[in-house]
């Protein structure tokens, strides 16, 4: 698919004004406990450091997870002027809660409810008021839940909610959450090789800097068109409304962004029938590439690889998020859109992926490859859910042309082309155009996702050979930019000579992950980080914006291989 043309990224800067000080009221008289109560004493503290989110933050340094440090000089506070706001708790596993307490700032809640949820999804409230006054509201309740949400509906200032701590009092029940996921977003489950670098500042303050702007792409992109049950993710940018690598982006980012946002597997779901719904007509395990504005796949209806690797690596996370036993059996679908690959997607000579599942031996097409194809942790997490050993031979053969790539055309650089050529004989970079533009041999509009391709798989396995080519490219972008992000351009001749002046994220945000791999770079990676912390969802481009995401989720600590 033709990537768009430049389109310059402006900075947008918000403006947060303080919150007027207020002197802190003193906690309401108690009454005698009742049975209840005394009861909800003998249960612990069970939100202490859990995983949070919220609705939204005021500002740095009043994130969610203050509301939980145990600290009583930090707090939580929401965007001012705004009803309604939320505070997510994740107890982590299905509990019994007896009490809840909330410490309130001087921006209160005057009507607010406490409600559990098996999920993040279906609430049930526990608590329910709309005369609340601010101060402590120490609570006997009686609920069963994996999250606890504290959910603000009526201001009881003009600025926000704020809480100094929130406290959830209970047990676990010692059986499952059913449908909750098992790595809920911001838990930290799965944690990278040792030496890895993230961007500085406190976790949860990264996380949330994460779910806003997934929230931002979830709005311009996420869509329910056609009816049918089905989700998709729009392309402004593409050939057509909706194309398979859209999908592909969708699926993975909504199983990574479970336990942040409550409707993933919902959006999930859709997505899944969207692919079952649009199967390629050659191989009807696979999914067609693309589809026009009535949802009819158009063009052959034939799949592509790009789109197809993130389909089936979404469906394994999310066999591993929620299990497979409800609506859609994720494990069955993962293993045959597997296969399908194996057998349709991937050149059996060369081991290298194939464009598509409409190249055939004996075609012009038949030993090109697309670098930003080759996701080596896909790989890995191919072979472990199939047991697979050819998994291992498909992962090296890809591993083995990126070091001879990067050490016989770009020695300086470390930068992969578009598209190489001959893969049966000598592989090499296209010359000329040999599909899409007269750059397909240049680090253009496909190869720029490769730095944040080659080094997921660098950051989550430790493996040698692709923390050596995230490093090259790390240590020629970092000198060549002298540190400033800004002067990352639109493309590059694999020499590191500029094909286009000015800034798009598809283009500065995949660095940072390579930055991730090198002790020394912290600074750089930290300026990479801000660089996507002032870049504003571009709305025309699902391209550039699902990019950044995925980068901001990887340099988070969020990304994991099922």
């Amino acid at each position: 698919m033709r990537r768009r043309s430049v389109s310059l990224l402006g900075l947008a800067g918000l403006l947060v004004l303080p919150l007027t000080s207020i002197p802190q009221a003193q906690a309401h008289p108690q009454a005698q406990p009742s049975a209840q109560e005394r009861a909800a004493a003998a249960d612990g503290l069970v939100s202490a450091g859990k995983p949070v989110t919220a609705s939204s933050v005021e500002a740095a340094g009043l994130e969610p997870a203050r509301a939980v440090d145990g600290s009583a000089t930090t707090r939580w506070a929401s965007v001012e002027g705004v009803d309604p706001q939320w505070l997510r708790i994740d107890l982590g596993a299905t509990h019994t809660v007896s009490r809840v307490k909330l410490t309130w700032e001087a921006a209160y809640g005057k009507a607010y409810r406490v409600q559990t949820s098996p999920d993040g999804s279906t609430w049930t409230d526990i608590h329910s008021t709309t005369t609340g006054d601010g101060a402590v509201d120490d609570l006997a309740v009686s609920g069963t839940g994996r999250y606890l949400r504290v959910y603000g509906t009526t201001r009881g200032t003009p600025y926000g909610y704020s809480l100094w701590e929130v406290e959830v009092y209970g047990a676990p029940t010692g059986g499952g959450v059913p449908g909750g996921p098992a790595v809920p977003f911001g838990s930290h489950l799965r944690p990278y090789t040792a030496g890895t670098l993230k961007p500085s500042g406190a976790q949860a303050t990264i996380d949330q800097k994460v779910v806003e702007y997934y929230d931002k792409w979830k709005a311009a992109f996420v869509r329910q068109n056609c009816g049918n049950g089905w989700y998709q993710i729009i392309s402004p940018d593409a050939d057509h409304p909706y194309v398979a690598e859209a999908q592909g982006y969708g699926m993975v980012i909504a199983a990574t962004m479970a336990g942040a946002d409550p409707d993933a597997k919902k959006i999930f779901d859709g997505l899944v029938k969207w692919k079952i719904d649009h199967p390629s007509s050659i191989n009807p395990n696979l999914l067609a590439a693309e589809q026009d504005a009535s949802c009819k796949s158009v063009n052959g209806g034939d799949g592509a690889t790009d789109g197809d690797m993130d389909v089936a690596y979404g469906l394994l996370l999310a066999d591993k998020q929620w299990g497979s036993a409800g609506a859609y059996d994720y494990k069955d679908l993962a293993l045959k859109h597997i296969a399908a690959i194996k057998k349709d997607e991937l050149n059996p000579t060369t081991k290298l992926l194939k464009l598509g599942d409409w190249t055939s031996s004996g075609d012009q097409y038949y030993y090109l490859s697309r670098t930003s194809d080759w996701m080596v942790d896909h790989f890995r997490a191919f072979r472990t859910a199939t047991g697979d050993t050819a998994w291992d031979a498909v992962r090296s053969a890809h591993q083995t042309q990126i070091s001879r790539l990067q050490s016989t055309y770009a020695s300086g650089t470390g930068l992969l082309p578009d598209f190489v050529i001959d893969t049966n004989t000598t592989p090499r970079p296209a010359t000329g155009q040999v599909l899409e533009d007269p750059n397909d041999g240049a680090y253009w509009w496909n190869a720029c996702r490769t730095p944040w391709r080659i080094a997921d798989d660098a950051v989550t396995s430790g493996d040698a050979t692709s923390l050596a080519a995230a490093r090259k490219l790390n240590g020629w972008i970092k000198t060549k930019t002298g540190g400033d992000p800004n002067k990352i351009a639109i493309g590059y001749k694999l020499n590191g000579t500029q094909i286009s002046a000015g800034s798009e994220a598809a283009f500065f945000a995949p660095f940072a992950v390579a930055a991730m791999t090198d002790p020394s770079s912290q600074a750089w990676l930290d300026a990479l980080w801000n660089k996507m912390l002032a870049t504003p969802v571009d709305t025309s481009s699902y391209f550039s914006a699902s990019i950044q995401l995925q980068v901001m989720i990887t340099a988070s600590g969020n990304h994991w291989v099922p």
